[in-house]
């Protein structure tokens, strides 16, 4: 039975596709740095009513070469890079101790786009950890708590009471103090992709690469799609 019910609700995947017929993405209009042109189009994603335009997927690998992603939601950005925020002990937190390297996609498939960045992620300084946390909601505050994240739990119950306790301890209105456990990484852009759909899957690909001897410290680079 449930192959028959499987072929019922088949859907054909090698004939899924949809035709890009975006404007493209020319070099004369980049910014001169891959935040400056990261910002404009974050600004046009926003602007265009898209859910959550700041998800972004995080990738990391383990130390025996092992690759995870996850979705999770940029927090801050500048010249010094983005800014995601998690538990230490997560598994992308112990990843990235071991291993800095990470890449960061930007899905924003409405808009036939999507930004690629690649780099090494550091911690963010406690002080900015904090002021961060304390912008979070009462609730949020309580659940980074609550979750030992990427740990097994014997139970959604045992979840459901943990953040139980702890909404008990720390009352709406009452102060939740930072876990040590919990902070922010900033990823230091080595390389940001900015990839535009196009007609005919003629996309464009345009790179920024670090390069110290570069005027604005950055080479750019068209790739074949």
């Amino acid at each position: 039975m449930l192959g028959v019910h499987s072929a019922e609700h088949a859907h054909d995947v090698a004939a899924m596709r949809r035709h890009y017929l975006a404007d493209g993405l020319d070099e004369s209009e980049l910014a001169a740095d891959p935040v400056a042109q990261f910002n404009h189009w974050f600004a046009n994603a926003v602007a265009s009513g898209m859910d959550e335009p700041n998800a972004m997927i995080v990738s990391t690998v383990s130390a025996d070469g092992r690759p995870s992603s996850r979705t999770v939601l940029l927090k801050g950005v500048d010249l010094r890079g983005f800014v995601f925020y998690t538990n230490y002990g997560s598994q992308k937190g112990v990843e990235l101790d071991a291993n800095p390297k990470v890449a960061l996609l930007f899905p924003w498939h409405p808009l036939a786009r999507q930004v690629i960045v690649t780099g090494r992620a550091e911690r963010v300084g406690r002080d900015e950890t904090a002021a961060y946390f304390r912008s979070r909601p009462h609730g949020s505050q309580l659940g980074a708590w609550a979750s030992e994240q990427s740990r097994t739990v014997a139970s959604r119950e045992e979840l459901e009471r943990r953040y139980a306790e702890l909404e008990a301890r720390y009352p709406e209105g009452e102060g939740v103090p930072v876990p040590p456990f919990w902070g922010g990484y900033r990823v230091e852009p080595e390389g940001v992709e900015f990839w535009q759909g196009r007609e005919n899957r003629l996309h464009d690909r345009l790179r920024y690469r670090r390069d110290p001897a570069a005027a604005t410290g950055w080479t750019i680079e068209r790739l074949f799609p």
